[in-house]
């Protein structure tokens, strides 16, 4: 097995670049997204309430970028105002749609990123 301290202090040497490079290959290697892992766990996570309840409850939102609006250096320039990333990582972000801008909001926050990125072109939606 292998030493996992010594895992975690190599993962948290990655830059982001690094860090979702990896999660393509392990997306690759194990035929699986960490999308469709919210997706499986969210209906587990309403305790048999039905998923109507979940979404009523929900607190909780990821800002999903779908697409640039083939105005992509306004939405470049609105991604990093936002998430504070660098030209390069938006602009990784912004090629790799769909992708989280951010995730984890509440719904104010996530209503108010969606507004500002539909404003520059971009199409988003809320999960």
């Amino acid at each position: 097995m292998a030493d996992l301290n010594k895992l975690v202090d190599q993962l948290s040497e990655l830059t982001v670049l690094e860090a979702a490079e990896l999660s393509k290959l392990l997306e690759e290697k194990w035929g699986v997204s960490a999308a469709a892992a919210v997706a499986v766990a969210a209906p587990a996570a309403g305790g048999g309430a039905g998923g109507a309840a979940a979404e009523e409850a929900k607190d909780e939102f990821d800002v999903i970028l779908t697409g640039d609006g083939g105005k992509k250096i306004n939405v470049i320039k609105e991604v990093r105002a936002i998430t504070g990333l660098g030209l390069t990582e938006a602009k990784t972000l912004v090629e790799s749609a769909p992708k989280a801008v951010k995730e984890g909001v509440n719904k104010d926050e996530a209503e108010k990123i969606k507004k500002q990125l539909e404003e520059a072109g971009a199409t988003v939606e809320l999960k």
